[in-house]
Parts: structure tokens; sequence; C-alpha cells
């Protein structure tokens, strides 16, 4: 099962927990597929967290276009691209591009399964 663990954490200790997985890959040693996103402000985080709902809309719905989204979500589709290209930016969906009857559509994928938050108190 892929999991994706969503983070708040600085640069540098993005980069010190980047490393130490990088030593335990050569290793061989690496524990579970899981993909860690951590975000280094807490305007951005609040951003992912308060869109989770496209997300999970995404999955369940599996839609074949993001206008196909906009219309399922109830949201407008300028919006909703938005969204999407800052989900895809960080990391937490993929955007699959194909042609349907001569037009190009853009299909939303999450391809995670479980979404975890790991946020340590200061």
């Amino acid at each position: 099962m892929k999991k994706l663990i969503v983070s708040i954490k600085s640069s540098s200790e993005a980069l010190s927990d980047f490393r130490k997985a990088l030593k335990q890959a050569r290793k061989g040693r690496l524990k579970n597929d899981h993909f860690e996103l951590s975000f280094d402000n807490k305007k951005d985080f609040d951003r992912f967290v308060k869109n989770l709902g496209i997300l999970a809309a995404i999955l369940t719905h599996k839609p074949k276009s993001v206008y196909e989204l906009a219309k399922v979500i109830d949201m407008d589709v300028s919006n909703l691209n938005k969204l999407i290209l800052f989900f895809e930016a960080v990391g937490a969906i993929r955007i699959k591009t194909s042609t349907i009857r001569g037009r190009t559509v853009k299909t939303p994928v999450v391809e995670y399964e479980q979404i975890e938050f790991d946020l340590k108190v200061a």
C-alpha cells in the first residue's frame, strides 16, 4: 500500500531526514514504501489540509478530467485548476494527459491509498 506522510518541518530538518533515508536506501534497508511531503511554511500546509476533500473526491470518483471533477465537487474549473497545479507541484497528485476526440484532457490521479500526518509539538 502506497502511503503519503505529510509533515511540517524546517528546510534543515527535511534535508536531514532526506540524508538519513538516502543512507538507508544505499544500504538496502528501507522499511515500507512511503513518500513524505514536508512543508516548510504554514501557509502551504494549511492550503493542503483545507483542500484534502479534492484528493478524496479524486480517489472516490476517479474523474476522467479536471472538468469532470469540477462538476462532481461543484467547484469553478479555474479555481480547481489552481489547486490541481498546487497538488501536482507538491507531489500529492499526478496529471495524466491524453487526447480524447481531438481534445487534450488532463486527468488528476492520486497514487496513494493512505495519507498520514506527522505533526510534532515543539
